[in-house]
């Protein structure tokens, strides 16, 4: 991890960045597009043009997580600052916009500092300086980095607690074992004693959750197809973004909606002289959105070293949000 002083920090207390080369992007496009069903991790969605369309979806009409997640954060946000006490430092994992952490900040009794993690690294900057204008006695040290991977977090002066924030139910875009391994990082990287507010979206009605991921305006459909906008900017790759077409499916055994790409007729695609043959009608899995029960999530993240302390539901139980502590 390296600080990186030749930024303009303007309000920022510190930014550090660690290193992802173009070789490990490539590799994992390669290997994705290489497999009998064809796979883009969903981390790759999040360019700069990917993070402002994300935002987008997160102000639809049909799109309830966010709304919802919010409602649930302003009801219960002094519970929340009661939990965790003076003087924290607030990390959140994939931090976007940092939209939803200014509810927690405006209820937290003197909070440490703020590390926002996120890998777009021009969004996560612009995100942060908007938030250190906003609260100026705050500290605010944005880390770009993927928070999937290990790292080390800066060091906090005065910090009496560090609490991790991991909202949007971003954790069901994890396999099971993903998830379990990101949890288990999360706590080592926490520390013993600390805890983590985290956002999970729970098991409905099909129908309200087709409509979350295929919403009329197409906002979601632009967002998934940006992956391979980004695919073929960052890697020289001659994806036809016109030869694709947007499907989100519920996968009721699996307890997922999967969102894939879908080839428009017969298509070869070339990423660094290298090509990728596509049939009419193959597609490329590009991301999954697991759905949990209360119970269900307990039981996961017991298994990655957290002890469930206290959760909330809003009164359709659409949503819910859990407080954990490194057990």
């Amino acid at each position: 991890m390296s600080s990186t002083v030749e930024l303009d920090l303007g309000p920022l207390h510190d930014y550090f960045e660690f290193e992802h080369a173009d070789e490990d992007f490539r590799a994992a496009v390669v290997a994705g597009l290489s497999q009998p069903q064809k796979r883009l991790s969903s981390k790759y969605f999040y360019d700069e043009r990917g993070s402002k369309l994300f935002d987008q979806i997160t102000e639809l009409p049909e799109y309830y997580p966010t709304r919802t997640e919010t409602a649930l954060l302003r009801a219960h946000a002094a519970e929340f600052a009661e939990l965790i006490g003076p003087h924290a430092s607030l990390v959140e994992f994939g931090s976007g916009s940092s939209t939803k952490v200014r509810i927690l900040l405006d209820a937290l009794d003197a909070p440490s500092a703020y590390v926002p993690i996120d890998i777009s690294r021009e969004h996560l900057i612009e995100s942060a300086k908007g938030l250190a204008d906003a609260y100026p006695d705050l500290m605010v040290v944005p880390v770009a980095a993927d928070y999937t991977q290990p790292l080390e977090l800066p060091d906090i002066p005065n910090e009496v607690v560090r609490i991790g924030f991991f909202p949007g139910s971003t954790i069901g875009n994890f396999t099971y074992s993903e998830a379990v391994d990101f949890l288990r990082t999360a706590a080592t990287e926490l520390g013993a004693d600390n805890g983590l507010l985290i956002g999970v979206d729970l098991k409905k009605d099909t129908d309200i959750l087709r409509a979350a991921y295929n919403d009329a305006a197409g906002v979601t459909a632009a967002f998934n197809l940006n992956i391979l906008r980004h695919i073929n900017r960052e890697l020289g790759a001659d994806f036809d973004l016109d030869g694709f077409t947007h499907d989100a499916r519920w996968q009721d055994d699996k307890g997922r909606i999967e969102m894939h790409l879908v080839s428009e007729g017969k298509q070869t695609v070339t990423i660094d002289g290298q090509a990728f043959e596509f049939a009419d009608g193959e597609s490329i899995h590009t991301e999954d959105s697991h759905k949990y029960t209360v119970e269900g999530f307990h039981a996961l993240a017991a298994e990655a070293g957290w002890r469930a302390f206290r959760h909330w539901t809003d009164p359709d139980e659409l949503f819910s949000i859990h407080y954990l502590r490194v057990a």
